[in-house]
């Protein structure tokens, strides 16, 4: 898909890897809707320098992808200030640190708001853009998940079962919506600069670099890049791609 004038809605849009994803479609050529649910001022940030560094057209939206109402609404907005819209970016979502071993700990609440950002989330966004997609003839989704849905790793039960689902719901989403949709997903290893990263214990973080074939964390950028590559796209959907420094193989 040619990106240049194209619309990406970008969920989660002022985290730190959403920024990188956000400027590295921007450099393409594509309008941002950069999506927050908190930090309006940083979000209204990073619209502002995508507009003035790109020239394309930024702004921010606010919207807890937990509420059906308020994604449909979002989605209305979006299209309502951009004429269309493209490309939707998965990348908002919620961790909390709970060992694998403290089941006690593992409550239904913490369940319960894991599940419904990581993976209720994505399907209700999913849904929502799916018909603007289809009625103009083309449309690009990318999930972003981690490694955690591979593997039984991740800074809870919860949040690698989120992510495993969103491995699947991406599979399942390219069929649902081909042939004018293509639907695909990154999963990062440990990314630096994040809030994920931050609710993470300091030897999980240690374990992450030190279990990595080339003995380093993921990098943010080659994450957003394979996003871009993922737009572009017209011949791979339903792919989950691993940028991990080499710490799973599948």
């Amino acid at each position: 898909m040619d990106l240049k004038g194209t619309v990406a809605l970008v969920t989660g849009g002022n985290g730190g890897l959403g920024q990188r994803i956000c400027h590295a479609l921007a450099r393409e050529g594509v309008h941002i809707a950069v999506m927050y649910a908190r930090s309006r001022d940083q979000a209204e940030e990073v619209a502002r320098d995508l507009t003035s560094r790109y020239q394309i057209n930024a702004a921010a939206f606010a919207c807890d992808i937990t509420d059906g109402a308020a994604v449909t609404a979002l989605v209305a907005a979006v299209t309502k200030r951009f004429g269309r819209l493209d490309i939707l970016v998965n990348d908002a979502a919620y961790n909390k640190s709970i060992p694998y071993q403290d089941l006690d700990a593992l409550t239904e609440e913490a369940w319960d708001k894991i599940i419904a950002v990581n993976l209720t989330g994505p399907m209700r966004m999913t849904k929502a853009v799916a018909p603007i997609m289809k009625a103009q003839g083309q449309g690009r989704i990318v999930n972003i998940s981690s490694i955690a849905g591979l593997a039984p790793t991740g800074s809870s039960i919860a949040y690698a079962v989120s992510k495993a689902g969103l491995n699947h719901l991406t599979r399942c989403m390219a069929v649902a919506l081909a042939p004018e949709t293509l639907v695909n997903c990154v999963a990062p290893g440990l990314l630096e600069g994040t809030r994920a990263t931050e609710n993470l214990r300091p030897e999980q973080i240690e374990q992450a670099a030190a279990g990595a074939v080339l003995k380093k964390v993921a990098d943010k950028d080659d994450c957003a890049n394979m996003v871009v590559t993922m737009c572009r796209t017209e011949t791979m959907t339903g792919q989950t791609t691993l940028i991990d420094a080499g710490r799973f193989f599948h």
